[in-house]
Formats: C-alpha cells, structure tokens, sequence
C-alpha cells in the first residue's frame, strides 16, 4: 500500500519511528526549522534534500516523494498490464479485478488514469454501460481540465459508443459530430479514432431514422476524396501529431505521437476496418441508399427521417437488392470480427441474401447459427442459461431472436408461410424474456411486420402493442388496437 499522507507526514512518521529529533535529522546539512516546514508541509524538499532524508531515514526517495517503493511501483505497473492483456483476451472480469487493485494501491496519476480507462473498458464490455459511463465522463473531465497531459478524443469516442449502447442518441450523435469534427481539424481521415467515430456517428444516424445524413457519412468514411493508400496510417498520425503541437494542445500532440508509432506494427486498423465494413452494412440493410452512389441532388425524393410514434423508429425499409449487394461485399471484409461482433455479421449476412434471392443459402447459413452454440437454446430453455463471462444474456437473446426474425423473412419469400409463423412463434416467447427498451421495441416492431406478412393480424396488433408498452408508450384506453397501431 502507498505511504500514508504527503510527502512531510512521511517524512515525520519515519523520524518518529526511527525515534530522531529533527535536528537529528537535519544533521549538519539542514536546519531543523526547514524539517519542521517540510514536515508541516509548508516546504518541497528538492530532490538532492530527498535524497538525503531518506538515506538517513533508510527509505528510497520515490517512498517519501510518492509513498511507493519502486518494487511496489514496478508490481503495479506489471499488474495494470496483465488486466489490460485480460482484457485483449475476453476476460473483462479478470480484468476489472486487476484494475480496481491497482486503482486502490497506486498514487502515480498517470498509472492511476491508466487503470482507470481500463476499468472503464472492463465494465462496458461486461455490459454495464450506465457505470462505464459514469468513468469515462471522470476521465473526459480530467483531460478537459489539463489538455497538456491527455486528450479527451478516446474517452468522448467511448462515451458516444456507450451512449449509443443504451439507446441515448441524441448523446451518441453529439460526442460523435465533436470527434469528428476535431479529427477533421486535425487531417486525421484514417486510423482507429477516425474509423470508430465514424462508425458510431453511422449507426447512431440509422438508429434516428436520418438515412441523409448516413448515407452522406457512410460514403465519405467508405470513398474518401483522393486515394489514402500512398500514405501509411502512421503518417497520417505523425501530420495530426504535428498540427495539435503547432496549435498547442499538447495532450492530443502525445497521444497522436504514440498511435503513430503504435500504428507501425499494430494489426488493430485491420480489425477497425472490420467494424466499420460491419456498420456499413447494416446501415444498407436498414433502407440507407448504396455507398458507392453519390448522394441525390437538391430537389430530389429523397427517404426524410422517421415519424410516427415517439420511441420507436418507422416501419423500416429493408433495402434495395442493390443495397444488399453491396453489404454481401463489404460483409467479405468482416472476417476478422470475433465473438458479437461476427454473430451480427452472420445475421446482417443472411439477410442481405434474403433481400438479393439467395433464400437457400441464408436459411442454411440461419439455421446453423440457431443449432451451434452461437445462438441460445430453444425458448422454453432459456430462463436456466447462465450467460459467458463478460457476454450479456439480453443481448445474446436479442442477437437470437433477430437470427428468427431473418429466418422467418426467408420462408415468407419462398412462399412457406407455416414454416414461417413456427419461427414467428419461437421468437415472440424469446422476446418476453427480454427487458423493456428500445431494443427490444424494435424487435417487436419487426415481429408485428412479419405477423402481417403471414396474415395473422391478431399476433401483429399484439406485437404492436408490445413494442410501445417496451418504449414506455401506452395507447389510449378508448383506442381500439388494430394491425396497424404501430404504423400511427
């Protein structure tokens, strides 16, 4: 554990055990009226005075100066880089442990903030969004306050992805437009924070229903002006480095400094790229026009953003065959995503097939998922499954019941409309498991579509009512439910 207090309590509890005056202490070098003002902690010794006393006091420097021992100090820097490596390795429990030791036994701010973001990181991905939060705001807070020491473009990344995982769109949205409007003014148009934010600001734009803005998004983060394959990431970092020191924001020059080196043998774009191929795709298969047109001209129809009921996105279009032959392409790209990440790939995948006729090969692609441990088991098994560490049960059932949904959107184009309504029913008792929000509205909302597909209005009404009453919206009492509540 650290030394307690500063550095003159250290310095007087250690004469006092040593049982030394402080003319003792202050021997022939010092007087003790300076011992008693370092004590009284009305003076700094420098560091050759720090010297001194702790050779008579038989300490390192680094105890009295920080109250840890470079023993201490070098089993905590080690520590925080095993929790980190947990972390990496989908352990985020492991993680969060290591980190909170090391939280609690360090006093070196930087060790500390380190520690602190992983944390941070370790509770988002153990899907306790609302708490990783509270931490990354600290963090934002801390490198508004003192710019020379950190930059405050990861922690606002983070909380745009963490507001965009608890439904806040209006947050996400705004932190994302801040991130990319400092990495415009910086040059940076690639590397991870560049990619990420972009990504975010993407999904969060479909998830609003603003198909303009996502599309005008997507196309500039998928087709840059002017080719950026001449010029390797890290050049792009070093520019972005430079440009924040000529400015003077000295925490965004380091941090740009070291992604820059760090980008030299790091594989992390690849991975980055991944994600946003992923995004990309979705946002296809959520009605936003191909990426690779350039965007309609002024005065042109174009899809405006969603009306109707608070809380729950219009009935989305599923995109055009166009559309999903161009998320197929960009889902090629998305084979190093693992664990989550390549179960939405799966899904975003098989539905793209549905939208381009290749109603075999997304079937089979489904029904695999839902027989592997991918998926949970069926829905009278669900209420015993134990979730995997750092793997929320929710959002394994909502990846679950969106892989039926899919399914279900298959055997209604081939015209099977009982095998259909079979997986209908399979995923309308998944979704009762499922806590009320937005994401279980939207399942619902999907769920009553596809009820009016197979013609069966009495399921859709009640799927209907079921996403508003998930939205926190509640009809009228004196208003009849029809198949076409959810439409209002």
């Amino acid at each position: 554990m650290p030394g307690p207090g500063n550095v003159g309590e250290r310095v007087r509890n250690l004469r006092l055990t040593r049982r030394l005056s402080q003319a003792q202490l202050a021997g022939h070098d010092l007087s003790d009226s300076y011992i008693s003002l370092i004590e009284s902690g009305k003076r700094t010794p420098t560091p050759t005075v720090l010297r001194m006393l702790a050779e008579r006091l038989g300490c390192t420097p680094e105890y009295l100066a920080e109250g840890v021992e470079p023993e201490q100090r070098a089993h905590l820097e080690v520590r925080e880089r095993h929790a980190h490596l947990a972390l990496l390795g989908g352990d985020p429990g492991t993680a969060e442990s290591g980190f909170d030791e090391v939280i609690a036994r360090s006093d070196d701010p930087d060790l500390t903030s380190r520690a602190r973001w992983g944390r941070a990181r370790a509770l988002e991905e153990l899907g306790r969004a609302d708490q990783a939060i509270a931490l990354f705001e600290e963090l934002r807070e801390q490198a508004e306050r003192d710019p020379g020491r950190a930059s405050w473009l990861p922690p606002v990344i983070a909380l745009a992805r963490c507001y965009h995982t608890v439904g806040d769109l209006g947050q996400a949205i705004a932190l994302g437009e801040r991130a990319m409007d400092r990495l415009g003014k910086l040059g940076l148009t690639a590397g991870q924070e560049y990619t990420e934010a972009g990504r975010i600001l993407l999904l969060a734009y479909v998830d609003r229903s603003d198909p303009a803005r996502a599309h005008e998004l997507g196309r500039r983060l998928l087709y840059p002006e002017g080719s950026k394959d001449d010029e390797s990431t890290s050049v792009h970092y070093q520019r972005a480095s430079m440009r924040a020191l000529e400015e003077g924001t000295i925490g965004d020059s380091l941090y740009f400094a070291d992604q820059a080196l760090a980008a030299r043998t790091d594989a992390t774009p690849v991975q980055a790229q991944a994600r946003l191929d992923l995004a990309a795709a979705k946002a296809l298969l959520r009605g936003v026009m191909p990426f690779s047109e350039p965007a309609p001209s002024a005065g042109a129809d174009v899809v405006s953003p969603g009306e109707g009921v608070p809380g729950i996105e219009k009935p989305r279009a599923e995109g055009s065959r166009q559309a999903a032959q161009e998320a197929l392409e960009l889902l090629r790209g998305t084979d190093a995503l693992e664990g989550a990440e390549a179960t939405e790939s799966t899904i975003a995948k098989a539905r793209a097939l549905v939208l381009v006729g290749e109603l075999d090969e997304a079937i089979a692609e489904l029904e695999q998922f839902l027989d592997t441990g991918m998926a949970l088991a069926p829905p009278e098994k669900a209420n015993t499954l134990t979730p995997h560490p750092g793997n929320d049960l929710a959002a394994r059932t909502q990846k679950t019941v969106l892989a039926r949904l899919v399914l279900a959107r298959a055997r209604v184009a081939q015209g099977d409309r009982a095998a259909a309504q079979v997986v209908l029913r399979a995923a309308s008792e998944q979704l009762r498991a499922l806590p009320a929000g937005r994401p279980a509205a939207h399942l619902l909302r999907e769920l009553g579509e596809l009820f009016e597909l197979v013609q069966d209005s009495e399921s859709a009404a009640a799927a209907y009512r079921q996403a508003l009453e998930a939205a926190g919206l509640h009809a009228a009492p004196s208003q009849e439910a029809n198949h076409d509540l959810g439409r209002v």
